[in-house]
């Protein structure tokens, strides 16, 4: 790419302008006093009533015809750049610089001290409390996260200091393009396997990520795990161990997982010189992020539903293992039935980690799988919701395959109570059962 000087550039067209990330480097340009034009597929979702209401200019579908012809710089979604090659050669053939989003925000960071937050899970959540401790001590950051922050229904935080918080996506090695001065590592696991060989596949992309952290910067892992370990040690900086800071905190959302979290976005706080008695006491208040443990309504049953994002086994176990800790099966008080509807999130996802998979729901009383979302993959007849639901089910005593239209019609022969919990989980569409009970 190009050298690129942001601050010449008055008119900014961004493809794919509703993605949880580019509308947020959408907003930047928009903070920053730029044109900010766009398109997308769809004419749904809050990031483009967000956009609209703040002047962007959207025009749905994806057209070149549709690029404004002043426009001085192109981002677009990677998803073009994978799969839609046509457009991808029709979009190169302008006379206008056009560049992928990840690289866009290495620019943003490549300008600023930048922290980080890499990891196969956790990282919106680390992403989230860091931010809310620099922003509730002081440090003024711009943010850019992977969901929406709870209390502030956004994706995107303008800061005016020189510090940037941004949640590091290792899908394609799009972290690659960011400059890290703190790196976090939350973990690492095999995932991603539409794009990654294996494990050392997606281990070598992390070893290029710490190469980029300079000698006065920092990285905060769990420093003895193996693969970490691998990963880090050529590393030039001080390596931080999260677990140094590894205690029971009080925290609004239950779960291990989520204490980790609290410890590295902690670790993070010290480094900034904050007290760990003022660091603790904004993590004891942090809301979350959506579609993390969120808490989505109550029916008039009394049953409470949620939705949790967790769309890989890791991820689902510890969601289960947090909604246990916080509506137990056999509690001396109150017994609670957990039902959970979910969306397995891509067919490659499925099938790699299939044995994985049949083992991560241990902690559900009913289950119900919907169909694979496809998302961006082609279903080649080799896996199926069914396949797994009949393997679930030779340990699980009530599990089953539903689509979506049967999921509603089981819902209606329940019997809810107070002691009922709903969660929606996976990356994809099964937030929409929850809202539709919640609407009726």
């Amino acid at each position: 790419m190009q050298k690129l000087d942001l601050t010449k550039i008055k008119h900014v067209h961004f493809i794919g302008i509703g993605g949880i990330g580019i509308s947020a480097i959408a907003r930047m340009m928009l903070e920053e006093g730029k044109i900010v034009s766009g398109q997308d597929l769809n004419d749904t979702g809050e990031n483009i009533k967000l956009l609209k209401s703040l002047n962007a200019q959207i025009t749905i579908g994806q057209q070149i015809d549709a690029i404004p012809a002043e426009v001085d710089l192109i981002v677009y979604s990677r998803a073009i750049e994978v799969f839609d090659k046509v457009f991808l050669l029709q979009l190169k053939s302008l006379p206008i610089l056009s560049i992928v989003y990840p690289e866009m925000l290495g620019l943003v960071s490549k300008d600023k001290y930048t922290i980080a937050v890499s990891g196969c899970h956790g990282k919106t959540t680390t992403t989230g409390m860091i931010a809310h401790i620099l922003m509730s001590l002081g440090a003024d950051p711009t943010v850019v996260i992977g969901s929406f922050l709870q209390g502030f229904k956004s994706n995107f935080i303008q800061g005016k200091s020189k510090y940037f918080v941004v949640e590091a996506d290792e899908y394609y090695r799009a972290f690659l393009n960011l400059h890290p001065n703190i790196l976090i590592i939350t973990n690492i696991d095999l995932d991603h396997v539409d794009y990654y060989k294996d494990l050392a596949d997606i281990k070598s992309a992390y070893k290029e990520l710490v190469e980029k952290v300079p000698p006065n910067g920092y990285i905060v892992c769990d420093a003895d795990n193996l693969d970490i370990k691998d990963v880090i040690k050529n590393a030039k900086c001080e390596i931080i161990d999260y677990k140094t800071y590894l205690y029971e905190r009080t925290l609004l959302i239950p779960g291990r997982h989520m204490q980790i979290d609290a410890s590295m976005a902690y670790a993070v706080g010290i480094l900034f010189g904050y007290e760990k008695e003022n660091i603790n006491e904004k993590l004891s208040n942090f809301q979350g992020t959506s579609r993390r443990f969120e808490y989505k309504g109550r029916l008039s049953s009394g049953a409470l539903v949620y939705d949790d994002y967790a769309h890989h086994p890791t991820e689902i176990k510890a969601s289960l293992q947090a909604f246990r800790e916080k509506f137990p099966k056999n509690g001396t008080k109150d017994k609670y039935k957990l039902y959970v509807f979910f969306q397995p999130h891509l067919f490659s996802r499925t099938k790699v980690l299939f044995n994985e998979f049949v083992t991560s729901f241990i902690d559900a009383d009913e289950v119900v799988i919907l169909p694979i979302f496809k998302a961006r993959e082609i279903d080649d007849g080799t896996i199926s919701s069914s396949l797994l639901a009949t393997e679930i089910a030779k340990a699980h005593p009530s599990v089953q395959a539903l689509s979506f239209d049967q999921a509603k019609d089981y819902f209606s022969t329940l019997t809810l109570g107070s002691n009922d919990v709903i969660v929606t989980m996976g990356a994809g569409e099964a937030y929409k059962i929850g809202d539709n009970i919640l609407s009726q």
